[in-house]
């Protein structure tokens, strides 16, 4: 196409599967190319093509991008690019190592991701229309996420035994494999039942299971095999770009969004804390922050002395 920088074969294949299996964006997929348009002139300087990129060589890019002044999230852009290159490149049979496994990401400053406001989520959750398995699917995760606050490894890694639907809750499995009992709300419940029912999981049921444990995954593929994370993630983005959400919406932000309102509904923190599995409340006390404006009202609503004189007199 015009306009479109010139890649390798591997390059395009890739960007080409990001497109139509992954359903990515098309700024998505112009960041990708432009990424991965330097990663290339990189290795062309030094002679040699993505097929024989050794991990010194993926190294030494890394430290040409820091050296030219990239901040450490550009870099880190940068590498997910690379990774994400390499990785197709191994699986699909065009190289025999992945020489990013190795290589550590730059650390980027953690920011607090913004939540949705109340009214966004609704949107969001009403852009899945439709009553086929793809549906039904990419509704129960949408309500789950949002519902329960489950990090998307959570989710993805859900099988059916975790499941306690009569008695409304779920069983998830954190960081470190630490397990947690989650509670589903009222919505969240149905739209998982609506996806287990028939016509919702037993249309991406293959004839034959490919592995063991896809047979017991409560969440699949269109190819009948257990949703990756990968594949949730690119769920969630779809509908996210579907509502004018974009880069604003990610899994963690819907994970965020559901502590945030809790606690501005009145939630206790320690419950919040627990409904995450954070192992320290300090990690929790981050989605306490509220805008200048939130802590104005509660302080005038609450503060005996915080109305203006004329209020306080009539």
């Amino acid at each position: 196409m015009p306009g479109l920088i010139p890649l390798s074969a591997a390059s395009e294949e890739f960007l080409s599967w990001l497109a139509v299996e992954r359903g990515r964006a098309a700024n998505t997929l112009a960041a990708y190319r432009r990424d991965l348009a330097a990663y290339e002139e990189f290795l062309g300087g030094r002679g040699t093509v993505v097929a024989d990129v050794t991990e010194p060589m993926v190294e030494d890019y890394v430290g040409f991008l820091k050296a030219s002044g990239k901040k450490a999230s550009s870099v880190a852009r940068a590498l997910v690019a690379v990774r994400s290159l390499h990785r197709f490149c191994l699986d699909e049979g065009r190289s025999a190592i992945d020489p990013t496994e190795e290589v550590g990401t730059p650390r980027v400053p953690q920011g607090v991701p913004k939540a949705l406001t109340e009214a966004e989520v609704e949107t969001l959750l009403d852009a899945v229309v439709g009553d086929d398995g793809v549906a039904r699917r990419d509704r129960a995760i949408l309500e789950l996420l949002y519902g329960t606050g489950m990090r998307i490894s959570e989710l993805v890694g859900l099988s059916l035994p975790d499941l306690a639907l009569d008695e409304g809750i779920v069983r998830a499995f954190g960081k470190g494999s630490k397990e947690r009992v989650v509670p589903l709300g009222r919505v969240a419940k149905a739209a998982l039942v609506d996806w287990l029912e028939p016509g919702g999981r037993t249309s991406l049921a293959p004839e034959r299971w490919a592995r063991r444990g896809d047979a017991e995954a409560v969440f699949l593929n269109q190819r009948g095999g257990r949703l990756t994370r990968q594949g949730a993630w690119g769920v969630v983005r779809r509908y996210g770009d579907k509502v004018g959400l974009g880069d604003r919406l990610t899994p963690h932000v819907l994970r965020h969004s559901c502590a945030t309102h809790m606690l501005d509904r009145g939630a206790d923190i320690r419950v919040v804390q627990e409904l995450l599995g954070h192992a320290s409340i300090a990690t929790t006390q981050v989605y306490t922050r509220v805008t200048t404006d939130r802590l104005r009202q509660v302080y005038d609503r609450a503060h005996p002395r915080a109305r203006s004189a004329g209020k306080r007199q009539g």
